[in-house]
């Protein structure tokens, strides 16, 4: 699953991103019944991969959003990058909820003439093969984001197994998504269910795009308006190869990477 959960703010009409834009900066009681609810939707899935949430600040009443998330839900293994701390107003941040331990996790900064975009690299191995899991949520401006895509293109050319996700703020048609499929070989299969805003969709903007080893069994839109966006899943059968213990332990020390 790829979910922007909007810092756990649910909202259901355009007019709220300013009557209750309030909730972005403040601490708010509806936040966290809001929270239970996600954590109730994402419950029954292996890998999840989540934008927009706080790492604990006033907004969020110092609530790390991942931890809470992966408690509530039970998901023993979480992983978190917090791309703009602002302090005790905010920390925005990504985070990846998995029922497998990751062998490898990196951060990487993505470019851009604004920071506060990055790259969160997880790596899960078997003794025989591996799947790289990259969660994004990428900018607004077409041209950051064909920056970005091809840092990512760079990043996992050489990847045989590989899951890309995320609230990629455009389309599956566009520009960018075309030049990252045609560099990677990534596809993304039943592409066009809309998934933004909630209450209405129209826009197809969360993605999940997975390389041609990776059958994909079904894609689906889930209709859970619990944040501005939908949550976008799908069930994916592995490779033999990608079958059996996964080698690691435990989360590996987080290795900062320049975009």
């Amino acid at each position: 699953m790829s979910f922007n959960i909007q810092a756990g703010i649910e909202t259901r009409y355009y007019h709220q991103y300013f009557t209750r834009g309030w909730r972005h900066v403040l601490p708010d009681t509806a936040r966290m019944p809001n929270l239970r609810r996600i954590a109730e939707t994402i419950r029954g899935f292996d890998l999840v991969g989540l934008q927009e949430l706080d790492a604990g600040s006033l907004r969020s009443g110092f609530v790390d959003q991942t931890a809470f998330l992966a408690e509530t839900a039970a998901f023993p293994h979480r992983y978190i990058q917090t791309n703009r701390p602002l302090g005790r107003l905010a920390q925005h941040s990504n985070g990846l909820l998995a029922r497998c331990p990751a062998t490898t996790v990196s951060e990487h900064r993505l470019p851009g003439r604004i920071p506060g975009r990055g790259a969160l690299m997880v790596r899960f191995s078997t003794a025989r093969d591996d799947l790289l899991v990259v969660l994004l949520h990428l900018a607004l401006s077409q041209r950051a984001r064909l920056n970005q895509l091809a840092y990512i293109a760079e990043c996992i050319a050489d990847e045989s197994h590989a899951i890309v996700m995320g609230d990629l703020n455009c389309h599956s048609s566009s520009p960018e998504l075309r030049y990252l499929c045609a560099e990677t070989g990534l596809r993304e299969p039943a592409s066009t269910e809309p998934t933004y805003p909630s209450w209405r969709p129209a826009r197809n903007i969360d993605h999940i795009l997975v390389t041609p080893s990776l059958a994909v069994e079904a894609v689906e839109v889930l209709d859970a308006p619990l944040s501005d966006h939908l949550p976008m899943t799908m069930t994916v059968s592995l490779p033999a190869s990608l079958q059996g213990p996964i080698q690691a332990a435990g989360r590996a020390p987080t290795i900062p990477s320049e975009g």
